[in-house]
């Protein structure tokens, strides 16, 4: 198997990460009623993190290399500052993801939920902090647009492993 294929969602994984961290640095922030900037890129983020619970069941804890790769071609190509905050976010997500896809050892649609449950607010929380612009609706909206990619990815995936188990 070319090794393009073997590692599709990886390579996936590291190319979204660029471009959402490129649209931080060129989509301009949006006012919100209540006055507060948000930024309307952050609706993307779901779908990196549902790509890399597809990376990490190929690649392992070597997701994180991924990661590093894909937070060093933003540096270079988006913003190191927007780069930095997003690596900041992806590691502790990570570590979130990491746990509950090493201890719970339950399905993958199950994990693929409870890691977006827990991980998807803290890296809300640390990439707005990062960036500067940590607001209450800028976290809500951030968690839920990565919950919705979340929900349906589990959905697809709980339909096929309840279809598999009869």
């Amino acid at each position: 198997m070319p090794v393009l294929l073997k590692y599709r969602s990886t390579l996936i994984y590291i190319a979204l990460i660029v471009a959402v961290n490129w649209g931080f640095t060129v989509v301009p922030l949006v006012k919100m009623p209540g006055g507060e900037m948000w930024p309307p890129m952050s609706l993307a983020v779901g779908f990196i993190f549902v790509v890399r619970d597809f990376a990490q069941r190929e690649v392992g804890h070597r997701v994180l290399i991924a990661m590093l790769v894909g937070a060093g071609l933003s540096y270079v190509m988006a913003s190191p500052y927007v780069a930095i905050a997003s690596a900041a976010a992806f590691l502790v997500s990570e570590l979130v993801d990491w746990l509950v896809y090493t201890f719970t050892h339950r399905p993958l649609a199950a994990r693929i939920l409870y890691s977006s449950l827990l991980g998807t607010p803290v890296d809300s929380i640390v990439f707005l902090w990062g960036i500067g612009h940590l607001t209450a609706t800028g976290v809500v909206v951030m968690t839920i647009s990565k919950m919705i990619g979340a929900m349906i990815v589990w959905w697809m995936i709980r339909r096929r492993e309840t279809a598999q188990n009869g």
